[in-house]
């Protein structure tokens, strides 16, 4: 058996991963698990995933979880250009600061802004009040600050002259809230055309083709009360 992605793109992580591999010609066996129907809440997806999460990646009997774990395993195996994640150590650490910064903060907020702005309201009927959606807008608002200010600065890349792991991980974060309706790039002209600069170094078509499930996000319909039981707790709990 080969390498199988276990995926669902309306997932900022999967996006990441599924876009890696596709650019990077990795071939894999797409498992597509839907979460909106929750899937990634059966006993048997609990097989292969014990926390019930994605993205997995399975490689004949080796199962690894987490997206970053699973882009790095995916640069080394098939050892991709070396822009993705370069060898140089300065510029790899580079790589990996941004890696670690945005989990609890960039990749929080936009989380944060999509469900408190369509998917609780939208998908399981939970409405959330003027003032929490404010605070999280306002809290992503001084992420995208940091995002540019910090790791963008004046480069063409958040690393470099090159793309790399890094802004793959953030341009799939922030099409969580475009999925939203957030305008997060207006007014802000350097992370505009920093977007145009990535998705032309990923591939419009590619691009277009992993975001295609988030950018309908808005049309999501209502949960079955079974369902929003079972989902209500743990959506919650991963985004407080």
């Amino acid at each position: 058996m080969g390498l199988e992605l276990y995926l669902d793109l309306l997932s900022q992580p999967c996006r990441a991963v599924y876009i890696f591999a596709k650019k990077n010609g990795i071939p894999f066996e797409l498992r597509t698990v839907d979460l909106r129907r929750g899937q990634h809440l059966s006993d048997a997806f609990a097989q292969v995933n014990p926390l019930q999460k994605v993205p997995v990646l399975k490689d004949g009997d080796f199962i690894l979880t987490e997206s970053v774990a699973i882009l790095l395993y995916l640069a080394r195996k098939y050892k991709v250009p070396d822009h993705w994640y370069p060898r140089d150590p300065q510029a790899c650490a580079r790589v990996d600061e941004y890696l670690a910064w945005q989990h609890t903060t960039l990749r929080r907020n936009c989380l944060r802004a999509l469900w408190h702005k369509v998917m609780l309201p939208v998908f399981l009927g939970e409405p959330v009040s003027p003032e929490m959606l404010a605070t999280t807008l306002a809290e992503l608002d001084m992420a995208l600050q940091v995002l540019e200010g910090k790791f963008l600065q004046d480069k063409a890349f958040l690393i470099g002259p090159h793309i790399s792991l890094a802004d793959l991980v953030a341009i799939t974060e922030l099409m969580h809230p475009v999925g939203a309706g957030c305008q997060v790039f207006k007014g802000r002209p350097k992370l505009a055309a920093w977007r145009q600069r990535v998705e032309a170094a990923v591939g419009e078509v590619l691009f277009q083709e992993a975001h295609e499930v988030i950018l309908k996000a808005k049309d999501s319909q209502p949960a079955d009360p079974s369902l929003k039981q079972k989902m209500l707790p743990k959506v919650l709990a991963m985004i407080q």
